[in-house]
C-alpha cells in the first residue's frame, strides 16, 4: 500500500469515526431530553472517573465529550455538571466546559447564575472553576454579572479574587469600583498573565491598578 493509500484509508477511518461519534452523541442527547436527570447522573459519575485518570489525553477526550453532551440539555443539574467539568484537572476539558456554559449563559443567564452561586457554596477554595468562572462571565452581556462577580471578590481564594478583578475591568462598568476599593492594601498574592508573561502581584496592587483604569476611562 502506497503512502497516498495510507492517507486515503486514514481519512476514511477518521470520517467514519466522526459519523459514529455524532450518531451516538445525538442519540444520547435525544434520550437525555426525555430523561435528563438519569443522563446527568450517569455523566456526573463519568466526569469523576475521567478526572481521576492518569492519562490526560484520555481524560480530556472523555470530559470534552461529556461537556458537549451536557451543552445540549437544560436544567439546574446540567449547569452543576458543567461546572464540575470546568473544575477538571485537564485544560482542554475546562475550555470546552467554559464554552458550553457561556453558550447557556447567553440563552438562560439566570439558570447559569444560580448554578454559579451554588458552586460558590459547594466548591473548595483553590478549585479551578473558581478562577475560570469570572472570565467566562465577563463576556456575558447581562446586568447581573457585576453583582455576581462581587461574590468572587469576597472569597478568600486569592486567585479567584484576581480573576474577578480582571473580569470587572473587562466589563468596564463603573459600579465595579465600589467592589474594588476595599481590596486596596490587600497583601494576598496571586499569579496573573499567561506563559512567559505570568507575574506575581498582590490583590491590593491589582485592585489599585484596576481602579486607576476606571478613572482613566472616565477621563
Amino acid at each position: 500500500m502506497s503512502h497516498h493509500d495510507d492517507i486515503d484509508a486514514g481519512l476514511l477511518a477518521l470520517f467514519a469515526a466522526e459519523r459514529d461519534a455524532r450518531k451516538f452523541h445525538d442519540a444520547l442527547a435525544l434520550g437525555g431530553k426525555a430523561d435528563t436527570a438519569a443522563l446527568v447522573a450517569k455523566l456526573s459519575v463519568a466526569t469523576a472517573d475521567a478526572n481521576a485518570l492518569d492519562d490526560e489525553e484520555e481524560g480530556s477526550l472523555r470530559l470534552v465529550a461529556i461537556a458537549r453532551l451536557l451543552g445540549e440539555l437544560d436544567g439546574d443539574d446540567v449547569v452543576d455538571a458543567l461546572i464540575d467539568v470546568l473544575d477538571a484537572r485537564f485544560p482542554e476539558a475546562r475550555s470546552e466546559a467554559g464554552e458550553q456554559l457561556q453558550g447557556l449563559a447567553f440563552e438562560r443567564f439566570k439558570e447559569v447564575a444560580l448554578g454559579v452561586e451554588r458552586a460558590l457554596g459547594r466548591k473548595e477554595l483553590g478549585s479551578p472553576c473558581l478562577v475560570e468562572l469570572p472570565y467566562l462571565l465577563a463576556d456575558v452581556p447581562e446586568g447581573g454579572v457585576v453583582k455576581l462577580l462581587g461574590r468572587f471578590i469576597a472569597l478568600e481564594d486569592a486567585d479567584a479574587v484576581a480573576a474577578a478583578i480582571e473580569a470587572l475591568v473587562t466589563i468596564g462598568d463603573d459600579a465595579a469600583v465600589k467592589l474594588l476599593l476595599p481590596l486596596q492594601g490587600d497583601t494576598r498574592m496571586s499569579v496573573v498573565g499567561e506563559d512567559e508573561e505570568r507575574t506575581e502581584i498582590s490583590i491590593g496592587e491589582l485592585a489599585t491598578e484596576a481602579i486607576e483604569l476606571f478613572q482613566q476611562r472616565r477621563g
